[in-house]
This record gives C-alpha cells, sequence and structure tokens, in this order.
C-alpha cells in the first residue's frame, strides 16, 4: 500500500481560489473515476468540502501519482498546475494516514474540533463506495479515520476546543449590534448550517427569526423548528430591510445578496447597527457589501483569521496524541498485512512438499496400510508446522520494525517462492520522494 494525499485547503488557498475548488456530492463520482483511469492510481477516495479538496489515493508511484492528481486537480478548477501548485499540499504514506486522521479528528479544520468533518469524512467513503473506486486499501484507512475520529471527540474535549464557524460568526456580529437579544434576523438558506444559525440566533434571544428560501417546505420547515416565518427569495429586498442581521449561507454558484439590495434595503431602515455574516463558499454575499457605510460584513476568510488566534489547549494536545499513536497502529497493522500473503506462500510451498513427499512414499511402499500412511501423514505435517511457526510469527513481528529491510521479501528469497501468490498481491514497488 502507498497512500497518496494531494489537496487544497484553508491552510494553504485563500477564499477566491477555494472556491474555484468547491466540489458539490454529485459531481465527486466523476472526479474519482477520472482518478482511476490513470497509469498510477488503483483506488482513490475525495474529501470535498467548503473548505477543502483532498483526493487521497493508492499509488504505485509517487512522482506518477503526484502528477495525475494535480493534473486532474488543475482541470477541475480550471486553473494551470503553475497557478495551482503553491496551494497544493501533498502527503505520502505516513504522512498522508496522518493528514487524514487529523482531518477526521477536526485538528485540520478551520474551527478546531468542529464535528461536522466527520460526517463529511463518512460521506467520502460512501461516495467512493458507490463509484467503484476504493477496495480494501482505502477502506480500512478511511474505516479507521472515521474510529480516530470518533475516539479523539469521545476522549478529549476538543469538540469544545474550538467554537462553530457559526458560533464564531455570530459572535462577531453581536459585537458590532451590541448584543442579540431582541434583535430581527434573517436566515438566507435551509441547509444544516443555515439550520444551526437560527437555533444558535433563538438561543441567543433573538426574536424575530425569517428563513428566506428557494424551496418553500424546507424554508418552513427550518423557519418553524425556531419559532420564526418563511420567506421566498424574491421577497428577499424587504426581508433586508426588515432586519438587523443577516445569514447567508446557501449552495449557490454566484451571488445571493448584493451590495445594491443591501445599499437600497439600507435606504428604507431608519437606522442603527447592521451585520452580515456569509458562511456560503462559494461566497453568498458580494464582497462589496463590506465597502456600504454603517454594514458590517464577516466571511469564512474572516472567521479563519479570528479562529486562528484560538489557544489550543490541552483538548487539542490530547487529540494530537491520540492521533499519532493511531497513525503508529495502522502503520504496523500495514506491515503485518503486508507480510500475510508472503506466509500464505509459504505455507502452500510447505504443504506441496509434503503431499510430494507422501505421494513418492505411498509409491515406494504399496504394502503399507491406510492407517500407517494417515500417521506418516500427520507426523509429517506437525514436524513442518513446528518448524515454520517460529519464521512465520517472527516475520510477522520484524515487520513491524522501523528498519529498511522487507523480512517478507528475504523469506520469499530464502524458500524460493518466486513471482507466485505473493508477489500478486504483496504490496507494490513504490518511487521514493525525491529520489
Amino acid at each position: 500500500m502507498s497512500v497518496l494525499a494531494v489537496g487544497l485547503s484553508h491552510r494553504t488557498a485563500p477564499v477566491p481560489v477555494l472556491e474555484r475548488a468547491a466540489l458539490p456530492w454529485s459531481e465527486v463520482p466523476a472526479l474519482l473515476t477520472a482518478a482511476v483511469s490513470g497509469v498510477h492510481v488503483t483506488e482513490a477516495v475525495a474529501i470535498a468540502t467548503c473548505n477543502r479538496l483532498e483526493v487521497y489515493a493508492d499509488v504505485d508511484k509517487f512522482h506518477g501519482g503526484v502528477a495525475e492528481l494535480g493534473a486532474l486537480i488543475s482541470e477541475r478548477m480550471g486553473m494551470s498546475i503553475e497557478e495551482l501548485t503553491p496551494h497544493l499540499y501533498v502527503h505520502y504514506e505516513e504522512r498522508a494516514v496522518s493528514h487524514l486522521f487529523s482531518v477526521a479528528a477536526g485538528l485540520d479544520s478551520m474551527v478546531v474540533g468542529e464535528g461536522q468533518i466527520l460526517g463529511q469524512v463518512k460521506q467520502a467513503l460512501r461516495v467512493a463506495q458507490e463509484a467503484g473506486t476504493v477496495r480494501r486499501v482505502l477502506n480500512e484507512l478511511v474505516q479507521t479515520a472515521l474510529r480516530v475520529g470518533k475516539r479523539a471527540r469521545t476522549d478529549t474535549g476538543i469538540d469544545r476546543a474550538g467554537q462553530s464557524v457559526v458560533g464564531v460568526g455570530l459572535a462577531s456580529a453581536e459585537g458590532v449590534l451590541d448584543g442579540l437579544v431582541g434583535r430581527r434576523a434573517l436566515v438566507v438558506g435551509a441547509g444544516s448550517l443555515s439550520a444551526l444559525a437560527a437555533t444558535t440566533l433563538q438561543r441567543a434571544g433573538v426574536t424575530d427569526i425569517v428563513v428566506a428560501n428557494r424551496t418553500r417546505a424546507h424554508g418552513e420547515r427550518v423557519a418553524e423548528s425556531v419559532g420564526g416565518r418563511y420567506a421566498p427569495l424574491e421577497a428577499l429586498e424587504d426581508e433586508l430591510a426588515a432586519t438587523d442581521l443577516v445569514v447567508s449561507c446557501t449552495g449557490a454558484v454566484g451571488t445571493v445578496v448584493s451590495a445594491e439590495q443591501v445599499g437600497r434595503a439600507l435606504a428604507r431602515r431608519a437606522g442603527g447597527a447592521y451585520a452580515v455574516v456569509d458562511l456560503a463558499l462559494p461566497r453568498d454575499v458580494e464582497s462589496a457589501v463590506a465597502d456600504i457605510p454603517g454594514v458590517h460584513l464577516v466571511d469564512l476568510e474572516r472567521i479563519g483569521e479570528l479562529v486562528a488566534a484560538q489557544d489550543g489547549g490541552p483538548d487539542i494536545s490530547a487529540a494530537r496524541a491520540i492521533v499519532a499513536s493511531e497513525v503508529q497502529a495502522f502503520l504496523a497493522w500495514q506491515l503485518a498485512a503486508s507480510v500475510a500473503p508472503t506466509v500464505v506462500a509459504l505455507r502452500a510451498r510447505a504443504d506441496q512438499v509434503v503431499e510430494a513427499e507422501l505421494d513418492r512414499l505411498t509409491g515406494r511402499l504399496p504394502e503399507a496400510d491406510g492407517r500407517t500412511l494417515d500417521e506418516v501423514s500427520h507426523a509429517l505435517r506437525r514436524v513442518v508446522d513446528k518448524l515454520l511457526h517460529a519464521p512465520t510469527v517472527r516475520v510477522k513481528e520484524l515487520a513491524a520494525e522501523p528498519v529498511p529491510v522487507s523480512y517478507a521479501e528475504v523469506l520469499r528469497e530464502l524458500f524460493d517462492l518466486g513471482p507466485g501468490p505473493a508477489e500478486a498481491v504483496s504490496r507494490a514497488a513504490v518511487e521514493e520522494p525525491g529520489r
């Protein structure tokens, strides 16, 4: 197994670049199919969120895999590889495993510890399974990552270490509005983040919540859950004029709330503080809204800056320790699993030798009865089992040692196992970075 991860996230790319990388889940299967159609990629899983696009792959060559995945992401984003490269990161083998485990644990999120990423990793695996681009290697890796993510949240308080994106955005708006109690709020969109925003606003004391959405049923469902009301998007400008706080998070591509709309809405208001929180990527709110006098705009880029100042704390350190130990456990399992085909081949070779000797003995002792031959057969097999027990156990132990020796290969050479079952299913030769 040679795991490669190529991607970009809020840590390496500005919001305009992330907007171009935004990939709806409906388009992920096509990306995965294109990935495994390459020469060097045999399995692929993609994690596509508003803050990251990462492709994990099982590859037979490091440089070849990087070139194929880089070109694929570049084509998807409509950017040249030269433009994209400064924003890309590449992780290989242990670093790729560690990165995925950190992502699942919430350590690499814009808001550390946020729980949504765990569901997104789970969805990434499900989409890859349905697309037929994941088999034993990545299935085991992602399943383990999900377990690590759950353990990090169960054994530590990392889910409380950082506020949610919604919480950070609303906290910024609350400061501008001098409190949320008694305020009026407009929530644009009816997805999971919009529903969370509406619930958070209700708990903060907002008394009038309007949910504007293209689909009436979805908008009414969110509005009813917080005792608010629904408004169609066609009435957006009227609602902008009647509110103190706007929170927008839709899945639309392109501007939903324009500077022109906000300007006209403000002209109809009696004055007072006005805050706009844009939680969408691509952005819902036109950036020029920030230039309108009296308007406070906070988007994901600003939220990222606010979150970056958060102190890690003991929970984050504990979660990182869990990730580190789980990475080593996974790598040990991986090495032991890579030896298994060689052990199977060795046992098969031993069985062939025993059968051949029994056939020879039967031919030379035609007078021997069945009971005698059975005893001889059992004795031979016991001897072989005892002789092979120590080396097969030891080779599994040695496989986990941090030494530049493949004991499985040594075993194959010593017993002349040759290009058989072991070679067919053992780990592919890989080209190390920098070689």
